[in-house]
Formats: C-alpha cells, sequence, structure tokens
C-alpha cells in the first residue's frame, strides 16, 4: 500500500467511536440514583467497563474522534493525581491491606473520567450533559422546596415507598433520623449532604438560567438554591455557594446589582434567623468563634477544631505518605488528646479530616500534597492558556470544581466513594469541555 492509499481500517473505528453518544445519558443516569448511592455505583462501574471494552475492541484507535488529545492526557493526569497518593501511601499505612484494596478498586475511576470528559467532548454532547444537569438541579431544588411547605420531600417519599416494596425495609431507620434537624431534600433525613451537594452543582442551573432569561433567570435561580442550601443547614455549603454566586454573578450583573442580591441574601439571612429555631441555632454555633479561645472555635466548627488536631498529630508521624487513603478512623483514637471527652459529632473516631488540604496531608502524606498541587497546576495552566470560547464553553464546570476543592472550607472525605466520584466526575467535566474537540 502506498502512501496516498486510504486508510481502510479508519471506517468501523469511526462507526465504534459513534457508540460514545450515549455517554451523556450515561452521566444524568449516575447524577440521578445518587439518592440509591449503591445503583449510582453500579452504573458507575459498569460505564467504566463499557468504556474499557469499546477502547480494546477499537484497540485505542481513533481516539482523537472520542476526545481531543489534551483532553486525553488532562483527564490521566488528574486521575494520576488523585490515584497515586493512594498507592504511595499504602506501603507502609495503619491499615496496608484496606489502602492497597482501594487503590485497586479505585483503578475505576480512569475510564471513568474518560467517559464523562466523552460526555461533553463536542457541542451536542456537551448541550445535552449540561442542560440535563441543569434540569437535575432544578427538580432538586423545586422537591425541596416542597419538603419546606408539605414537610416530606415527595422525590425521597417515592423512593422510600419503592424501596419497602421490593425489599420490605425503609430507606432510614430510626435511629438513623433520630435529631434531624435540617432540610434533607432527595437524599432523605439519614443523608445530610442536600447542602454541599446543591452547591457544588447549582452553577450549572445557574448559568443555564442565565441563558435563557439573562438576569431575571440567574436571580429566580439563586433565590431558590440559596434557600433550599440555607434550609439544609450545612454551613461548608453555604461559603460554597457565596463563591458560586460572586463568580459567576459579577460577569452578569456587574458589581452594584451583585451587592443589592447579596444585600437581599443578608436580609434573607436575618428573617431565617428571627423565625427558624433550627437555622438559629447554626448562626448561634457559629458565633462560638469569636470567643476567641480553644474550646469556642472548636464549638463552633462542630468538633472539626479536635479532628485537625488529631490531623497534625497525624502529619507529624507520618509526614512522608501519610496514614494511608482511608486509614484516618484507624489513626484517630492514637493521636486525639481528648479521648476520655466524649466528642461534639457523638461517639466513636473521626472518619476523615473534613477539610482537603488535612486530608490530604494526614492520609496521603507531603508527596500526596505534591502530587495534588501538580494536578491543580495542571488544571489552572489548561485554563490559562485555552481560547476564549472553549473558557466560556467551560465556565459553569470549572467554578463548580473551583469551589468543591476550595481549600479555605470544610469539606467531605475526597478518598470516600460518594463525594471522590462527584469530585472527579467535575475534573473530567471541565477537562473535556475545555479541550473539547470543537475547536479542531
Amino acid at each position: 500500500m502506498t502512501a496516498d492509499s486510504p486508510s481502510i481500517p479508519d471506517m468501523p473505528v469511526r462507526g465504534r467511536t459513534h457508540g460514545w453518544r450515549w455517554a451523556p445519558a450515561w452521566v444524568l443516569t449516575f447524577v440521578a440514583l445518587w439518592p440509591a448511592p449503591g445503583y449510582a455505583e453500579a452504573v458507575m462501574v459498569l460505564g467504566a467497563l463499557a468504556a474499557v471494552i469499546r477502547l480494546l475492541l477499537d484497540r485505542f484507535r481513533g481516539g482523537t474522534r472520542l476526545l481531543s488529545g489534551a483532553a486525553w492526557a488532562l483527564t490521566s493526569a488528574l486521575f494520576a493525581a488523585y490515584w497515586l497518593p493512594e498507592v504511595i501511601s499504602a506501603v507502609d499505612a495503619v491499615d496496608a491491606p484496606r489502602a492497597f484494596r482501594e487503590a485497586a478498586v479505585d483503578l475505576r475511576y480512569l475510564p471513568f473520567l474518560w467517559l464523562v470528559a466523552a460526555a461533553v467532548a463536542n457541542r451536542e454532547a456537551r448541550r445535552t450533559t449540561f442542560n440535563g444537569l441543569a434540569i437535575i438541579v432544578a427538580v432538586w431544588t423545586l422537591d425541596a422546596l416542597a419538603q419546606v411547605v408539605f414537610g416530606t420531600s415527595p422525590l425521597f417519599w417515592g423512593l422510600d415507598q419503592l424501596k419497602q416494596l421490593v425489599s420490605g425495609r425503609p430507606m432510614c431507620t430510626a435511629e438513623q433520623m433520630a435529631g434531624i434537624d435540617r432540610l434533607s431534600g432527595f437524599l432523605g433525613p439519614c443523608n445530610r449532604k442536600l447542602g454541599v451537594v446543591m452547591a457544588s452543582l447549582s452553577p450549572f442551573l445557574l448559568f443555564a438560567a442565565a441563558r435563557r432569561m439573562d438576569s431575571l433567570g440567574w436571580i429566580l435561580a439563586a433565590g431558590a438554591i440559596g434557600l433550599v442550601i440555607l434550609l439544609a443547614g450545612a454551613r461548608a455549603s453555604w461559603i460554597t455557594y457565596a463563591l458560586v454566586l460572586v463568580a459567576s454573578g459579577w460577569r452578569l450583573l456587574g458589581l452594584r446589582r451583585l451587592f443589592g442580591v447579596l444585600a437581599a441574601g443578608l436580609l434573607i439571612l436575618t428573617l431565617l434567623a428571627m423565625s427558624s429555631t433550627q437555622f438559629r441555632e447554626r448562626i448561634r454555633l457559629t458565633t462560638h468563634a469569636l470567643t476567641a479561645n480553644e474550646s469556642g472555635v472548636d464549638t463552633a466548627l462542630s468538633g472539626r477544631g479536635q479532628i485537625w488536631s488529631a490531623a497534625g498529630c497525624m502529619l507529624v508521624e507520618h509526614p512522608i505518605n501519610g496514614v494511608g487513603a482511608r486509614g484516618f478512623r484507624e489513626a484517630f483514637p492514637g493521636c486525639d488528646t481528648r479521648s476520655g471527652e466524649r466528642p461534639a459529632w457523638g461517639q466513636g473516631p473521626a472518619f476523615h479530616a473534613h477539610q482537603i488540604v488535612l486530608e490530604v496531608l494526614s492520609e496521603t502524606g507531603v508527596i500526596g500534597l505534591l502530587l495534588w498541587l501538580a494536578g491543580a497546576a495542571l488544571a489552572w495552566r489548561a485554563w490559562r492558556y485555552a481560547p476564549p470560547q472553549a473558557k466560556d464553553r467551560a465556565r459553569p464546570a470549572m467554578l463548580a470544581l473551583a469551589v468543591t476543592v476550595f481549600p479555605f472550607n470544610t469539606h467531605l472525605a475526597f478518598y470516600s466513594t460518594f463525594w471522590g466520584g462527584l469530585t472527579l466526575m467535575l475534573a473530567a467535566l471541565y477537562a473535556g469541555s475545555l479541550l473539547a474537540r470543537d475547536d479542531d
């Protein structure tokens, strides 16, 4: 065959590549199933396996028709920044068998990132995925507002009835529901992550509403989501959402109108503090930080001061590669300086550091932090040198990812299945949309 002859093997590869059009539906199904974590995990694993099988059948040819070369590189590098610290920390972890098992299981995240990035790799797929995420967040918002009015989340009630019909058991036991004092929405009263989930995914609805109805759409969506997040009670989500409002609002509204919106938000805060006992208690706890003593700060942080002190102890004892990913709970009793006291969270050891920098340092050490920083630097470099049209199409995913990993806040566990999967999904949406094939 001469150099000018047509490349016949490329034809079937192109046909197979069209099969990746199911990627947006897969991503949206994965997100919609978060109230049932077992099913969501199954969808993620099956999608990752399907991606690996498809790539093997194609012998990894035609990859640039799936993702741009830069998107392949960035998604793989972000996976390495997350996964390599796990492997390195497992060598002498406090629970080495579990640490190696977690690292082996988390290999599924590599094809997961590729598949999520493929769901936004071209204009049509990206429109489906981003609009679908906006619709899901809108449905969750309306459902939570319905809970405010009727006292029950319609979505969670339906899921609970279905589970009882299938298994004869409710989704939440009486012990899990004891002491519930906040809005729970579609996740249910035994899963108190509504606020942080809504805050992290809010950019998708805010940008979609702004495209549809300009500033009015943004204000209406911001108000509805903001009310849900405030009543959900997680103060970390308040910080996250404030960052989202500032970052998305100033470009659309300008500083003057944005200040007006924030002033209205403060008024709502005041009214809630006056009318809601639960909300007033959250504000009271926050003001304990102003006492300028260790006890007051720890009370304001719901015991996280005690947890962070233990994380510092773990770092001192295991500075190079930490105690092992997900090994915080095993190492906590040996580093808890207040082991004889009842902790603010109730009983038992703390499961993770509740802060991204301390989690990475305590569980994966300095090596882990350097790898995470390398991943962040690559993500920032990609943004810095991207053309304006690429930044515009990736802005919702970029903002969602940035506020989720914002270091000056408290966090869920990034090496847990749920929050790790959410964070890596946002990273892949960012890489896939910023480095999409639209520019080829």
